[in-house]
């Protein structure tokens, strides 16, 4: 039986506007047949420019519309024109496997249908926190959640690391319609962060630069004085080790016992 022919890739289009995306991506784009986004609107203007047939899925979201809602609706409209058997392009902010539903999703429903479908990846807000914050994962690692899912959950936290909050701008929503937090939600969020790091600690917001002109949101503060902070949608909170890490001594013991001498 001959595959389908429509196929769907997703590309992340990366952080700032025309500066991070990678050729293959940029290919991709100008080779479609139909192209959905789901990013800044200047980043549309822009894709508008590379393929006349771009369409935004932005106003698919609504004030009070429940974002699973939208992203069930973002999926089908891909999947309809891959069902047509068109070359379609998703190209969405950062990286399309990070932090977004859709591109997962989209592409596991267009394989089991038996399409073509790939991901290409983009440069995230991530690893430009990495950058910029002179953040190194590898050094003392580094845990990652997402803010509301923290609180949602009983997670074990590594205080000798770093600790990353994601979208913590909507911590603590559970309608799921793209509320800013308010201040009773922050405050649950930080009595549990208190059970492992003292009220001074300084933490630091996060906000990834869209372009060359701006600049980045690099902001220090005690951690008590969180709710009391200006939170947007991409707002990240980063908090640094609050102790050092202590060495396990019967590992090492036991490492040097069969670690030849001449080591």
């Amino acid at each position: 039986m001959a595959k389908p022919q429509g196929q769907i890739v997703c590309v992340g289009m990366g952080m700032i506007l025309g500066a991070h995306m990678a050729p293959r991506c940029r290919s991709y784009i100008e080779q479609a047949d139909i192209v959905y986004s789901s990013c800044h609107h200047l980043m549309q203007r822009w894709l508008e420019q590379l393929n006349i047939n771009s369409h935004s899925l932005q106003p698919l979201y609504g004030k009070y519309k429940d974002r699973r809602e939208t992203y069930a609706e973002m999926i089908e409209i891909m999947l309809a024109s891959v069902r047509a058997g068109k070359r379609v392009v998703g190209a969405f902010y950062g990286h399309p496997g990070v932090f977004a539903q859709v591109p997962h999703r989209v592409v596991k429903l267009a394989l089991e249908e038996g399409f073509d479908a790939h991901m290409e990846p983009g440069i995230s807000a991530e690893a430009c926190l990495y950058a910029e914050m002179n953040i190194d994962p590898g050094e003392l690692g580094c845990q990652h959640f997402e803010a509301s899912q923290f609180m949602f959950y009983q997670r074990i936290i590594d205080p000798y690391g770093y600790l990353v909050l994601w979208q913590i701008g909507l911590a603590g929503d559970l309608t799921l319609t793209s509320k800013i937090s308010t201040t009773p939600q922050r405050q649950l969020l930080l009595d549990k962060l208190f059970e492992y790091y003292p009220p001074d600690h300084q933490v630091a917001i996060y906000e990834s630069k869209t372009n060359v002109m701006e600049q980045s949101r690099i902001e220090w503060f005690a951690l008590r004085d969180l709710v009391d902070m200006p939170l947007t949608m991409i707002s990240t909170l980063v908090l640094p080790p609050a102790r050092q890490m202590p060495v396990d001594r019967d590992m090492m013991a036991s490492l040097h016992k069969i670690t030849p001498r001449n080591y």
